[in-house]
């Protein structure tokens, strides 16, 4: 019994892992539902064992699969590195790299990162779409995208258990310092203690999670009474007086506080980490080994980062509003 597979296949089984159904893995493949099929029913004959688990409602990896699955991400990876390592020889990287990020992002690293990118390998083809982190890395995991800017806040798990653990990398890049805002006067020696009693303004729920967590370790349970993702809403909410709130030191750095808010540091413990993330093998694909390098070439102090090596830099103190 033959039991060769070829790389459709293992793409048919990782867009069944990615979208739970046939017909969905289908359309993202651009073929028919019964040649996808086919194709599945095929590829199992050839094996002696079967790959999917169907039920009433869509179909799910036996064992076998999800073990193909995953090694479906390595063999696109090499087959994308080795192509692009052949028209890599002429000398200038070309091909195309599709970046995701997340909004505080989007306005400080990703116009140096692009710009860079386009001054060392002007042949290089680069997307750029804007999310939250988990789904820069569903997007990441559906090969939908090749690097994804994510960060994570303190007790943020990553489940090494998971059969998605071992396909893709996330390297932690910077440290991004947590800040107390509110109306000048408002915060005390005790930075987040001190803002026992007063109404907060949440964010996304990754950032809710982080303003809940750090609150209960300063002793109180905020009250959280209005909720926007937009850094420059949150900051004219405070000027207005309608609240507090914990904001990263990037997502400030377009635009200047209003005149009479402040923002105050918190301890190193409520730090955010900047990682990118990228499918595993995917740094041998000449794209985005560029897209690494120069993200790497970056200097993170001028976006107010630190290396996440560089935990013992003095901190900032107090950014204090114009009025």
């Amino acid at each position: 019994m033959s039991h060769d597979l070829d790389l459709l296949d293992l793409r048919v089984i990782r867009a069944i892992a990615d979208t739970g159904s046939v017909t969905a893995a289908a359309h993202r493949l651009g073929y028919s539902q019964p040649a996808i099929t086919q194709r599945l029913r095929r590829a199992e004959a050839q094996l002696g064992q079967p790959l999917v688990l169907r039920a009433s409602r869509g179909v799910s990896l036996t064992e076998a699969g999800e073990r193909l699955a995953r090694h479906a991400v390595h063999v696109q990876a090499a087959l994308d590195a080795a192509q692009q390592e052949l028209d890599d020889l002429s000398g200038t990287t070309t091909g195309a790299v599709r970046i995701a990020g997340f909004p505080s992002a989007s306005p400080t690293l990703v116009p140096a990162l692009l710009s860079g990118m386009r001054l060392a390998n002007p042949g290089l083809s680069v997307s750029y779409v804007e999310v939250e982190p988990p789904e820069a890395l569903e997007l990441l995991r559906s090969g939908s995208v090749d690097l994804a800017l994510t960060f994570s806040y303190p007790g943020d798990g990553r489940d090494t258990t998971s059969p998605e653990s071992d396909t893709v990398v996330e390297t932690p890049l910077y440290r991004d310092t947590m800040l107390a805002v509110a109306p000048v006067g408002v915060i005390g020696e005790d930075v987040l203690a001190s803002l026992d009693g007063a109404r907060f303004i949440g964010g996304c729920p990754r950032c809710r999670g982080h303003l809940l967590a750090a609150c209960r370790r300063a002793g109180f349970e905020p009250e959280i009474v209005l909720e926007t993702d937009n850094a420059l809403a949150v900051t004219g909410l405070v000027a207005a007086g309608l609240g507090v709130a914990l904001l990263p030191s990037l997502s400030l750095r377009p635009a200047a506080l209003p005149d009479g808010v402040e923002a105050r540091a918190l301890p190193e413990q409520d730090d955010r980490v900047v990682h990118v993330a990228h499918a595993a093998g995917a740094e041998r694909v000449p794209a985005v080994r560029a897209a690494l390098s120069a993200l790497a070439a970056l200097d993170p102090a001028l976006f107010g980062l630190r290396g996440v090596l560089s935990d013992r830099t003095p901190r900032g103190g107090t950014v204090v509003g114009r009025g």
